[in-house]
């Protein structure tokens, strides 16, 4: 048996992030068209609309910014808006951009009709993002030639393109920025249902045989976000092959998260350690995020964009002018019992 490194960090299964050694399997269950694309039924529809529109007018589709939690599909809407619109997609992200020189040699070699998506786009550098503003709106670039007294100001036009941005923190993103996209759309938590026929899907595409009961109870525990049920389904599968027949049942399903320490709420250790952070070190709050932070040696950032959302989606942390605070369905959930000079959090 091969030992494994004790400072080698758990896998995170529900950790709303994607490695590059899963791009590959991502791709493979990404929808192609929107009659494939489930969930987020108002934004698709409008979406469709603007295609359409743009498609009998010969234009290229106005700039689109897509924002929301992680794993909930901006990526793929992206692709599945490219399919659509037959355009050739640029892929690239906003730290990956560092110099003005980058984005622009980006933009000169586009050509009518392209797509270029950028991801992050928060974290684009706000001299990157400045030179984005003419190109958006009137298809033209500024490059400067030379430096000091004796610069020059070279403007470029620049083909028809539609940019696809999407961000985890819209509101990082400058005003002025913001503005200059013609289409913004939220991209929320999905439901059990829908993320039952995501992992359905995914399953016939893997060539696994899924029971009824076992996907339900997949997508109870998959926080209602894709790339989570994707990325548990994954897991339960090779459990399956390992210690069954291939087949998945709801026992398995039950065995395989137990395994990963998901329990029935979807939510795994690091996220009972930020809950019992609060409860321990603050009495259940009020706590400040920083504090909780340090608490539980976890960024700020972290705790903010991937564990708070759910949580509160969940209603077992809640927000207040004071700080987070755990709520009675958390202290439920967990098996603790509320402090006794808090007797009305106890449940009735």
């Amino acid at each position: 048996m091969i030992e494994r490194p004790q400072d080698q960090a758990e896998e995170e299964v529900v950790v709303p992030s994607v490695e590059k050694d899963e791009q590959r399997f991502e791709d493979t269950l990404r929808p192609r068209r929107f009659d494939d694309y489930i969930g987020q039924e108002e934004i698709k529809t409008n979406l469709l609309l603007a295609i359409q529109a743009a498609q009998k007018r010969l234009e290229s589709l106005d700039h689109v910014l897509l924002y929301g939690p992680p794993g909930l599909g901006k990526t793929t809407l992206a692709g599945v808006i490219g399919n659509e619109m037959s355009s050739n997609v640029k892929i690239t992200s906003g730290p990956a951009v560092e110099r003005a020189g980058d984005l622009a040699s980006m933009l000169t070699n586009l050509q009518d009709g392209d797509i270029l998506f950028i991801d992050e786009v928060h974290r684009l550098p706000r001299t990157v993002e400045e030179i984005l503003y003419p190109a958006m709106e009137d298809y033209v670039i500024d490059i400067m030639l030379g430096k000091g007294p004796t610069a020059q100001s070279l403007r470029l036009d620049l083909p028809r393109f539609t940019i696809i941005a999407a961000t985890t923190r819209f509101g990082a993103l400058s005003s002025p920025f913001r503005d200059r996209f013609g289409h913004i759309h939220r991209l929320d938590y999905y439901n059990e249902p829908e993320i039952e026929k995501i992992i359905n899907r995914s399953a016939r595409l893997m060539g696994l045989t899924i029971d009824k009961s076992a996907a339900a109870e997949l997508a109870h525990r998959a926080r209602l976000t894709p790339r989570i049920a994707n990325r548990l389904l994954k897991r339960v599968r090779d459990y399956a092959q390992v210690h069954a027949d291939g087949i998945v049942t709801k026992d398995l399903v039950h065995k395989a998260l137990d395994l990963l320490q998901v329990d029935s709420l979807g939510l795994d250790p690091n996220d009972r350690r930020v809950l019992m952070a609060i409860i321990e070190n603050f009495s259940g709050g009020p706590a400040g995020v920083d504090a909780i932070a340090a608490a539980t040696s976890e960024e700020r950032q972290t705790i903010e964009d991937v564990y708070e959302p759910y949580l509160i989606q969940l209603g077992l942390l809640e927000r207040t002018t004071r700080g987070r605070k755990v709520t009675p369905k958390a202290y439920l959930h967990l098996g603790v019992e509320p402090p006794a000079d808090n007797a009305s959090l106890k449940l009735v």
